[in-house]
């Protein structure tokens, strides 16, 4: 996709301050500092859209981005590790549950997951939960390029076996490279398109 405008309209806490429109929506979700932001900005094709970090945590609101006036990405706070309070963190956990399960725009979950390694317990568990609503899933492992070529192959066959459905999508991908970028809006087009 070429993406002439790509823009973040709000950061929301609340159903109220969500966007009044109809525009298909594409939740982003994973464990803090896995490379959610990078992964965004490589895929729209900009450098800071989506502030990045090195510290976890610091997605704190759903964050909605406008691509195109087609169809907006929603980023969701990391989970998992992430220097704040629990409080914090519950709070965190009611507003991503409050959208997940009540905005009727919500077409698909980009899960993204490090390639490197076995999906953890909080990802196991984030699976099981959009499972259970019923929302389409697209997992990108991200860090492609840490993975020797030879080896990449290997790495997805071991996530496959791991999830064990095969309706769920698993695409590799690189921030560095933005190799397998197509075959990500390959996978997008299915649900904003419908």
């Amino acid at each position: 996709m070429n993406v002439n405008k790509a823009e973040i309209v709000i950061s929301a806490v609340t159903k109220e301050q969500y966007p009044k429109t109809d525009l298909p929506e594409i939740a982003l979700a994973g464990r803090s500092n896995v490379g959610k932001s990078s992964f965004i900005n490589k895929l729209i094709d900009r450098k800071n859209l989506v502030r990045t970090s090195s510290k976890p945590g610091k997605t704190r609101t759903l964050n909605f981005y406008n691509i195109n006036d087609m169809f907006y990405f929603v980023d969701v706070p990391g989970y998992g590790y992430a220097k704040v309070s629990r409080t914090e963190r519950e709070k965190w956990g009611k507003m991503i549950e409050s959208y997940l399960e009540t905005r009727e725009q919500l077409r698909a979950v980009i899960l993204v997951l490090d390639i490197r390694h076995e999906p953890s317990r909080e990802d196991v568990q984030m699976i099981e939960y959009l499972r259970y609503y019923e929302i389409p899933i697209i997992i990108i492992g991200t860090k492609m390029d840490k993975i020797s070529k030879t080896r990449r192959h290997q790495y997805v066959q071991k996530m496959n076996h791991f999830l064990q459905d095969d309706s769920i999508s698993i695409i590799p991908f690189s921030a560095i490279t933005g190799e397998n970028k197509q075959k990500v809006w390959n996978e997008i087009y299915k649900f904003i398109n419908v």
